[in-house]
């Protein structure tokens, strides 16, 4: 999962099967993201040590979903981070495949992930689109203003500003009671990921 520093035989991988293959990949890996956090809620009681197992698969399945994409597309233009974007796209229709065809049926999710949809079982999956096209295309950005700065483009370079701002939303939200520590993650994650994709593209007008 590293990927070396730009140089200036790097191209754009973003032919139509290429993403299907990588989207596939992606899907899969969310599968077993998502399988973890349901055996850890199962086997783990509740506590600080269910918590920080959660927050820690949280965290990797959003770096996976955000970096992997634009990893696999070599992302350094518009071409491979549109590309990216559609490796994370394809990624959430290959997990609702393996959503609705094994976690589903054995019940996998307590009734309450239903209930906020008001009993619905399709509520979530307009929104885990978005969020993984998102996801991926900001990571696409990020790591081709990286590249274009000459810097190290490495997956566990790129991600770990995020991550940090990740456990400090876990500390900050979890520790004041506001969310579970899990949900915290994800949002102190997507904020500063936001944060740093506006920096990323502010340089990129800028030069």
């Amino acid at each position: 999962m590293t990927a070396g520093t730009a140089t200036s035989t790097t191209v754009d991988r973003s032919n139509f099967s290429y993403i299907l293959t990588s989207g596939t990949k992606v899907g899969i890996a969310t599968a077993l993201t998502v399988l973890v956090t349901i055996i850890v809620s199962r086997v783990i009681p509740a506590g600080i040590v269910r918590a920080v197992l959660q927050t820690i698969v949280v965290l990797a399945g959003a770096v996976a979903a955000t970096f992997l994409p634009s990893y696999w597309t070599t992302a350094r233009s518009v071409q491979g981070i549109a590309g990216a974007a559609g490796v994370g796209l394809w990624g959430t229709v290959v997990f609702m495949a393996i959503d609705i065809i094994l976690f589903r049926p054995f019940k996998a999710y307590p009734w309450t992930w239903d209930a906020v949809g008001g009993g619905s079982t399709w509520w979530y999956l307009p929104i885990w689109w978005m969020l993984g096209t998102f996801l991926a295309w900001l990571g696409g950005l990020v790591t081709a203003a990286r590249a274009a700065r000459g810097g190290n483009t490495a997956i566990q370079s790129l991600a770990i500003p995020v991550v940090l701002g990740g456990i400090g939303g876990a500390i900050g939200l979890g520790i004041g009671g506001t969310a579970p520590a899990p949900v915290g993650a994800g949002a102190g994650y997507v904020l500063t990921l936001v944060i740093f994709a506006i920096i990323a593209f502010a340089r990129t007008r800028r030069g």
